[in-house]
């Protein structure tokens, strides 16, 4: 595809909650700061990835994920992303998590407590210069239920702190728990080509109108699923489209169903590239099936 002719509305949209419209691709705040997943890393040069987050919006990208514990030595992605966007484009839509933490030291801190919650998205909107959040995904960790949690999340949403809710790393009772509370709009789960624990979880999002947003589709060494080697499925599928593999994946995530939401992330302007394109990707039923297989 031409480069002038890419943009993450050629994948089409999905509305959460009924009222924030995005684009099906977006974009992923955590390789932002240079960390890779949890890990410290090394420091991302700052002009070059505000730069990937302005051309993001300008090719479309109006849903992009990120974290107060997105962040390296010297980077914070939401510091990042208030810096190279704001004051924001009016229909972005910034989707942000809590739960787990850091020390200012960087040390990881797995689990707040949910009176240590409001802390955590008061963090959220100081950095992000914001007085509101547009979807807030509460990640859990090790709990059986989640109701004291979501329940807290639910108490700021009622304050107007937060617009929307959703959950993260969780499993299917997980979703009914939350829903007894609160509506939830998205469920951000691993999940690709050779990660399928969370089928039942995406198709229950369908059935209930809610977004599935995969993370770690594309993620680790050699920008595939989990470091697991290409297989030769792939590879036919990408030279039979003169595409990369990693486009491949982005186009077979947001084929697994309409309310599904790809936010495959970098801070290398060419990956943005590919990663938006690959949202015009369309797979024939023949080669979604040779991926299955």
């Amino acid at each position: 595809m031409s480069p002038d002719k890419i943009n993450a509305a050629s994948a089409g949209t999905w509305t959460l909650g009924r009222d924030l419209t995005v684009n099906r691709i977006g974009f992923g705040a955590m390789r932002l700061t240079g960390s890779a997943a949890f890990d410290l890393g090394t420091p991302s040069d700052r002009d070059r990835v505000i730069g990937v987050l302005r051309r993001a919006v300008e090719l479309g990208v109006n849903h992009i994920d990120t974290a107060a514990f997105y962040f390296s030595r010297l980077r914070s992605a939401n510091e990042l992303i208030n810096r190279a966007l704001a004051p924001y484009p009016a229909d972005l839509v910034i989707t942000t998590k809590v739960g787990p933490g850091r020390d200012p030291s960087g040390d990881w801190l797995p689990l707040a407590r949910p009176d240590q919650l409001r802390g955590q998205v008061e963090e959220n909107l100081r950095q992000l210069g914001r007085d509101h959040l547009d979807v807030v995904n509460l990640r859990q960790h090790g709990l059986d239920s989640i109701a004291e949690h979501f329940g807290a999340l639910a108490d700021l949403r009622d304050a107007g702190l937060i617009r929307h809710l959703g959950i993260s790393n969780v499993r299917p009772h997980h979703l009914a728990q939350a829903q007894a509370i609160a509506p939830v709009v998205c469920v951000q789960n691993a999940y690709g080509l050779h990660n399928r624990i969370s089928d039942g979880t995406l198709r229950a999002c369908g059935e209930q109108g809610i977004a599935f947003v995969p993370f770690f589709s594309i993620a680790g060494d050699g920008r595939d699923a989990g470091g697991v080697a290409e297989d030769d499925a792939v590879l036919a599928v990408a030279r039979a489209h003169g595409a990369t593999p990693a486009q491949v994946r982005v186009a077979w995530t947001l084929s697994r169903g309409p309310h599904v939401l790809a936010i495959p992330g970098t801070g290398n302007p060419d990956h943005l590239i590919e990663n938006l394109a690959a949202g015009a990707l369309r797979l024939s039923t023949e080669e979604l099936a040779s991926l299955d297989g």
